[in-house]
């Protein structure tokens, strides 16, 4: 039984045309996989899941991977199978990242009739030279065009993802990279830190010292992002995402809060009732397993109330509305933060330098 009036669900469709060395997500070239195999495979995973009586779904997000390299074909039977299965009454929000490459006027027509709301753009730079360091295969000519189809040939709301502190980026790089960013007039823009990750290509030359992090560099990129976007109209919401009034991300929110979701396909996490599991990041093996069982999940963790605490203070710390004070233990002595949190009546809020030093001020809470 769920305790709770809705869920969201979050589909990974792990192909890429090519693998770009900062990524840690799970994903791979399509290679010999049937996609048409693995749509049905993501149908009858969420069959298994429907099983349990899930509430209706509030957002679905598309993440990847590239879900845009799904054929319309697949795209559709995706997409009317999901509605047979779960119960679509209370969507509020249907997001879809898609690659600037590929991006047709088609596809936005394609996307808008499916009922896809919400497209993330996965730019990154503006700059040339900056794509290539971080493995892209658009240009920033590609980039600004997919915007403007999306806008003649549809009313989809445009995410546009933005990366900083690629190698080589200057100061100037990346105000170049945000001032046409915000010429685009997006509806949202998320700005990442580029951090290297474990099993990528990047970690591998970070560790032999062929790249660099640079603490300070990468403090005057953040405050320049938040400058120029607050400056623009742009709601600085959490940490890395930035919105123009009614356009955050309501799957995403989701899980910073806590709400529960239902995760499908390769490597897929879900939490539900406080019970996460992780699909197996094995394409063929998922495969194999929901043919055989109905379901690819590999590792299970029931949270506990400490678990879940210090959960919301790593996610909920980083939102513009703050940490529930309940999440503080009693003793929490915030005298060395003092002066980069704003306690209210109901929340611990960053100020001041605060959002630069989210994780540092989470693990004091901790």
């Amino acid at each position: 039984m769920f305790n709770v009036p809705h869920v969201h669900l979050y589909l990974h469709i792990p192909f890429c045309h090519r693998i770009c060395p900062y990524c840690s997500f799970y994903k791979h070239t399509p290679g010999k996989t049937d996609l048409g195999a693995f749509v049905e495979a993501i149908l009858d995973e969420a069959r298994f899941a429907a099983k349990k009586n899930l509430p209706p779904l509030k957002t679905i997000y598309f993440g990847g991977g590239t879900p845009s390299m799904l054929s319309p074909t697949h795209l559709r039977r995706l997409f009317t199978g999901l509605r047979t299965i779960l119960d679509f009454s209370a969507i509020g929000e249907v997001t879809l990242e898609a690659n600037p490459a590929t991006f047709t006027s088609r596809t936005a027509h394609l996307y808008e009739e499916l009922g896809v709301t919400r497209v993330s753009l996965g730019v990154q730079s503006f700059i040339g030279k900056h794509l290539e360091t971080l493995g892209r295969e658009h240009s920033p000519m590609q980039a600004i065009t997919s915007v403007h189809l999306l806008r003649e040939a549809s009313n989809l709301e445009i995410n546009i993802d933005l990366i900083f502190s690629v190698p080589g980026q200057s100061l100037l790089d990346w105000e170049d990279t945000l001032t046409q960013a915000l010429a685009l007039q997006p509806d949202h823009l998320s700005a990442y830190n580029l951090t290297y990750e474990e099993d990528t290509a990047f970690f591998e030359k970070f560790q032999t010292g062929a790249f660099q992090d640079d603490s300070n560099l990468n403090a005057e990129m953040f405050s320049l992002g938040e400058e120029l976007l607050s400056s623009a109209g742009y709601e600085h919401y959490e940490t890395s995402n930035y919105a123009l009034p009614r356009r955050r991300s309501r799957h995403n929110e989701g899980y910073w809060i806590g709400n529960d979701y239902l995760g499908l396909g390769p490597s897929a996490v879900s939490t539900l009732n406080r019970t996460r599991h992780q699909n197996v990041c094995d394409t063929p093996d998922y495969l194999k397993r929901i043919k055989s069982i109905g379901h690819a999940q590999e590792k299970i963790e029931i949270l506990d109330d400490e678990a879940w605490r210090l959960e919301r203070i790593a996610l909920q710390l980083r939102t513009k509305e703050g940490l529930p004070l309940k999440y503080l233990l009693p003793d929490a002595n915030l005298g060395s933060i003092n002066h980069l949190v704003r306690k209210t009546a109901t929340h611990l809020q960053l100020i001041n330098d605060g959002p630069l030093l989210v994780d540092s001020i989470a693990a004091e809470l901790a």
